[in-house]
């Protein structure tokens, strides 16, 4: 490893780690952040940060959201390698993966908080 892999990856984990964190303090809904945290190096900080200044509980927020950007994490893998096993560019299957990773990570989050709520709406009548 040289000089230049060591400062690309100072250079995306810190931009990761920073994303993480401005989300985390912006966004409303804290599951969110728990989703940008769930870059593996990333996970373990963001909510160290979050339980040192804010306490377990948004902690335990970022944790569950960390779950569903995980399981993002392997939609993004599949998908990056089947675009890239069919032949298409580097950079296309980089960003597609991307793409997909956020979006099933969302939509997953939502399916869960949506039954969530159902289960309890079915619990009250």
């Amino acid at each position: 490893m040289d000089n230049r892999d060591l400062v690309i990856r100072f250079l995306l984990g810190g931009t990761a780690v920073m994303l993480s964190y401005v989300i985390t303090v912006v966004s409303p809904w804290k599951l969110l952040a728990g989703i940008f945290a769930s870059f593996p190096a990333v996970m373990i900080t963001a909510v160290l940060m979050v339980g040192i200044k804010s306490g377990s509980k948004k902690a335990s927020y970022i944790a569950k959201g960390s779950v569903y950007g995980m399981i993002g994490c392997l939609v993004c893998v599949i998908t990056v390698l089947a675009i890239l096993q069919a032949g298409g560019s580097f950079a296309a299957s980089i960003i597609i993966g991307l793409i997909f990773w956020l979006g099933s990570s969302v939509g997953i989050s939502f399916i869960k908080l949506n039954r969530k709520r159902v289960v309890a709406s079915s619990a009250r009548k």
